[in-house]
């Protein structure tokens, strides 16, 4: 039988396939079903600053709402603190001692030194490494694109400072060199990437003239692009590789292990395919390994990455020029279908 193991941020998963952050391991029953249908870890839901700050905000506003009308009216509401990230907090705890493979908690904090101490708080939960959420959106024209880089620099240094367990970070793909950004970031002290973190994306109903946001699920196709940087990233960084994104079956996670990544994260699959495709998906695997008479992940992690290719264009935009110096081939063979 197939060896299916693999190491990530120094920790021995039994194979390739984490449950990624989602409100799935929101109730404690759904973690042991996880375990159960055989994923190798779990990223809890993130904890997100904003979050609690809006919480904080509308629970401070229902409780001053009528507190200046009279007297006795006041006396009716006591003062309350809101629970903030303790009740987060508190259901990471009951997450951690409800399974036995690793959980890893997830942060996505707004202030800088929030990001250490919230950072702090659920490391002291006990979870096994951390996952930070490093991403920007642009609010004015004014902010350089370094000094951006520079304040997650100095998260990621400060936060690797203050807790003792493995730092991963989930990268967004917008950065104008995503290789450069993962190379600081790896010296910074990240020991792992996730590649990549599927923002919100509005929409605009032109009948209602409204925006709104689609479901928030990721299609097959989307896993082109962490396929991609999997395949250059691959013996060009200390750290480990996590690939995330459209990730949908067995095929996807060999995928991705041949460009070079050391494991997977999955989300979108289970809301669409249910908690048991996991199971489905190990299966996959371990058949196309035995097929082609591989007995470990290790015997062809980054076979096809672009370090062990031959060709001096993998992976880069060459192949495109290739494409459509031959589409005339190409658009021949698909109108024959």
């Amino acid at each position: 039988m197939a060896n299916l193991s693999v190491n990530y941020l120094g920790l021995k998963l039994k194979n390739p396939i984490i449950v990624g952050a989602s409100n799935i391991s929101d109730d404690i029953s759904n973690l042991k079903r996880l375990e159960d249908a055989g994923a190798s870890a779990i990223v809890f839901k993130s904890l997100f600053e904003e979050q609690i700050q809006l919480e904080n905000l509308q629970m401070h506003e229902n409780l001053r709402e009528y507190e200046n009308r009279n007297a006795e009216m006041t006396s009716l509401f006591p003062d309350i603190e809101h629970a903030g990230a303790e009740e987060h907090l508190d259901h990471l705890r009951k997450a951690k001692s409800a399974v036995s493979i690793p959980i890893i908690g997830s942060l996505n904090a707004v202030q800088k030194d929030n990001w250490v101490e919230y950072a702090k708080l659920i490391a002291q939960c006990g979870v096994d490494a951390l996952e930070l959420n490093l991403y920007h959106v642009p609010k004015d024209a004014d902010k350089e694109p370094r000094v951006i880089i520079e304040e997650q620099l100095d998260i990621i240094a400060n936060v690797k400072k203050a807790v003792n367990i493995p730092v991963s970070v989930k990268l967004s793909p917008f950065y104008s060199n995503v290789l450069h950004v993962v190379a600081r970031m790896n010296a910074a002290g990240a020991e792992g990437f996730v590649l990549f973190n599927r923002l919100f994306q509005p929409d605009i109903d032109i009948e209602k003239e409204t925006l709104y946001i689609h479901p928030f699920i990721s299609n097959e196709d989307d896993n082109r692009l962490p396929l991609r940087y999997a395949g250059l990233l691959y013996g060009n960084i200390n750290g480990y590789i996590c690939s995330n994104t459209g990730i949908y079956n067995g095929k996807d996670v060999v995928k991705m292990l041949l460009a070079g990544a050391d494991c997977t994260q999955v989300v979108s699959t289970l809301y669409k395919n249910g908690i048991d495709q996991i199971g489905k998906m190990l299966k996959e695997i371990e058949f196309w390994m035995d097929s082609k008479g591989y007995k470990d992940i290790n015997d062809f992690r980054g076979k096809v990455s672009r370090k062990n290719l031959k060709d001096p264009f993998a992976y880069r935009r060459a192949q495109y020029i290739d494409m459509i110096m031959k589409s005339d081939e190409i658009f021949k063979k698909s109108s024959t279908r």
